[in-house]
């Protein structure tokens, strides 16, 4: 089956030049004399995230990418995935982007609702993470970019987004070149 690793080394890929430095880190150096340090299982190195930001990165990766007639990204393991990478990949100024735009979204959202934005309807959460990609808050592009680029890669990269999002297959069946579109229902990854 196919490794983290492999699998973030193609989804950093599938980002294009403006990948999020701690996912190309994480990916690490591709190429068989590659030396890699191994990411550890265990929780962060160092928490990241206030017991309330922790709650905002929750709920606001669920918004990303939520549970459908597959699992979301709160199932996928996402939020442990995001203050892993950042606590034991990333430097603490690579942090700050992602640490100003959620106390931006907080503070938008206690302004706006007057509730915290864990507490925030679907809907009103769907409206601050707008206003973010829009760049409609101070610094809020560069936070959702950051931000859905981690989402993205947590879940794609996860067991639940490599098996039941997408179709594993090792050794994909044979050519066809007139499969009926119709008949794709899933995306396969070897």
């Amino acid at each position: 089956m196919i490794d983290r690793r492999s699998a973030l080394a193609s989804v950093a890929a599938m980002f294009g030049t403006a990948v999020f430095a701690p996912i190309a880190r994480a990916a690490g150096p591709a190429g068989p004399v590659a030396v890699v340090p191994k990411i550890s299982d265990g929780p962060p190195t160092v928490a990241v995230f206030t017991p309330a930001q922790r709650e905002a990165v929750t709920v606001l990766s669920e918004r990303v990418l939520p549970t459908t007639d597959t699992p979301g990204a709160i199932a996928a393991g996402v939020p442990a995935y995001i203050e892993k990478l950042l606590a034991d990949w990333s430097y603490p100024a690579e942090r700050e982007p992602l640490l100003a735009g959620l106390a931006l979204i907080e503070a938008r959202s206690m302004q706006d609702y007057k509730v915290p934005v864990s507490k925030a309807t679907s809907a009103q959460q769907d409206a601050l993470l707008t206003l973010a990609m829009n760049d409609q808050l101070p610094g809020g592009s560069p936070f959702f970019l950051a931000f859905r680029q981690l989402v993205l890669t947590g879940y794609y990269t996860s067991e639940i987004g490599m098996t039941q999002e997408r179709e594993y297959l090792p050794v994909p069946g044979e050519y066809n070149g007139a499969f009926p579109y119709s008949k794709v229902n899933k995306v396969y990854t070897a």
